[in-house]
């Protein structure tokens, strides 16, 4: 994509050769781009938009400012430690954003500029919103198809899809998109369903699709739940009434950064009988993990009942030139 100036007079941003006009809605610039795939491709942009469009997700019911946005994310050891271990002044980019907690999280450090992109406007303007009223000066937010990112390849230190990629109709040909933007060197983390450790949410919304809303108390996040009702209802829909998504295994996945020259870090939960903890450098190198390993830590999520819905992270770093 050229470079786009803003006119003046209109809320839009125009290309320096004037083939192309994006318009800026309520502050958020809207560069979507359709895809432009072969003639009877699948394609479930649409209607994964119009979902979240409805059902934002996660909303903000139980963040009222900068602090309870810290406090909650600190919790979580992953987003600490990213915090705490993010290289100086990085550029990041979030591909697939929603709601944009951890872009305003990642947006408190000094020094960052971290872009949060989304395809629905619906969600960009609760974030935008929070943003704004919190003050948070480093990240910015815009409307976007991951498949056609409109930024230059090679511009960012970090990329980051969480929980995005399984809900398209091209999950590899998305990350491939998403990788290209990476500088040599910079680490991209992915999060996805995992095949084995999202079978038990698969058996509850079984479950819940034959007998009824009242078996989601089989998962332990509802169960007798201190979730406000739109956050409950956020997790709800997220997990037991999405249109689309897919599942993938971590030996999968890996295959997907080799054709990309990126080589894996660490996985969330760690194979190879690596602990987590609050000492784990995220961004270190590790020796690579075999297969065996991968099914190993596969089979633990399975029996630990699928946490988090199954959801899995990868974080790798795109090979230095």
């Amino acid at each position: 994509m050229s470079p786009l100036r803003w006119n003046e007079g209109e809320s839009v941003l125009v290309s320096f050769d004037g083939a192309r006009r994006y318009p800026v809605v309520d502050g958020i610039p809207c560069l979507f781009a359709p895809n432009e795939w072969p003639q009877g491709k699948s394609d479930v942009t649409d209607m994964v938009k119009s979902f979240y469009e409805e059902t934002p997700f996660p909303n903000y019911d139980d963040l009222d400012g900068r602090e309870s946005l810290q406090t909650k994310a600190k919790r979580g050891v992953f987003a600490r430690l990213l915090d705490e271990q993010l290289p100086r002044s990085p550029k990041v980019l979030e591909a697939g954003c929603g709601t944009g907690q951890l872009s305003n999280f990642v947006g408190m450090g000094w020094g960052r500029t971290v872009i949060g992109a989304d395809l629905c406007l619906n969600s960009l303007r609760l974030v935008k919103s929070f943003r704004d009223r919190c003050s948070i000066e480093n990240v910015q937010f815009v409307q976007m198809n991951l498949f056609r990112p409109p930024f230059a390849d090679g511009t960012f230190d970090l990329v980051i899809s969480n929980g995005v990629l399984h809900h398209t109709s091209d999950p590899e040909g998305g990350f491939h998109s998403i990788a290209r933007k990476l500088k040599p060197g910079g680490c991209v983390i992915v999060a996805l369903y995992n095949w084995l450790g999202r079978q038990p949410t698969l058996w509850r919304r079984a479950a819940i699709e034959t007998f009824g809303e009242s078996w989601a108390a089989l998962d332990p996040r509802l169960r007798g739940s201190r979730l406000t009702s739109g956050r409950w209802a956020a997790w709800y829909m997220d997990q037991y009434g999405h249109p689309h998504e897919s599942r993938h295994s971590m030996s999968e996945v890996e295959q997907w950064f080799s054709r990309s020259g990126i080589e894996v870090l660490m996985g969330i939960p760690p194979a190879g009988g690596e602990d987590f903890t609050e000492d784990t450098q995220l961004l270190s190198a590790r020796a690579p993990r075999s297969g065996l390993e991968y099914i190993v830590s596969e089979l633990e999520m399975l029996l630990a009942g699928g946490r988090d819905g199954g959801l899995y992270m990868m974080i790798e770093r795109k090979k230095a030139a």
